[in-house]
């Protein structure tokens, strides 16, 4: 979350003229439901499936750049679709930009509302013990808050 995938991801698509995908929104337009509607019905058990059904079904598709929720990498075989089936990177962005986004983000998160920016930071070191083991399983790791559709090109001609 604020680590940049939907906007690197639309720039990317554009300069390689691909199509974007973000993730969360290809699972509200399939299912009909918001996510928050998903959570509320089916709680996180049944959103993480839809997730997954969903990642199977881009993994398939040809000439897209997919982004993902920070959640999807966490569950099922979805790090392995992601290596097996594509270019998978992980945008490791630190805590202090990450916490500055998040906090000046025009759209609102559910689960970071009401957080202070001292608290934004904790939650958001929490979550990374949580879940870097997996974002680390990427084919690829990208530092930095200010990552540019160059540099991954970049790395992605070098390591084809």
């Amino acid at each position: 979350m604020g680590s940049g995938k939907t906007t690197l991801g639309r720039k990317l698509a554009l300069t390689l003229n691909l199509t974007f995908i973000d993730l969360d929104t290809f699972l509200e337009e399939k299912y009909f439901r918001t996510i928050p509607q998903i959570f509320e019905h089916e709680g996180e058990t049944g959103f993480r499936k839809k997730e997954q059904i969903v990642l199977h079904e881009v993994s398939t598709f040809d000439d897209v750049i997919v982004a993902t929720g920070g959640g999807a990498p966490c569950f099922f075989d979805n790090m392995e679709v992601m290596n097996n089936t594509g270019f998978c990177i992980f945008l490791d962005v630190d805590t202090v930009s990450l916490a500055n986004r998040l906090i000046h983000a025009k759209t609102e998160r559910p689960i970071i509302k009401g957080k202070s920016l001292e608290e934004l930071h904790v939650f958001i070191d929490e979550m990374m013990l949580k879940r870097r083991p997996f974002y680390e399983k990427a084919r690829y790791i990208l530092n930095g808050s200010e990552i540019k559709p160059d540099q991954v090109i970049e790395i992605l001609k070098s390591h084809k």
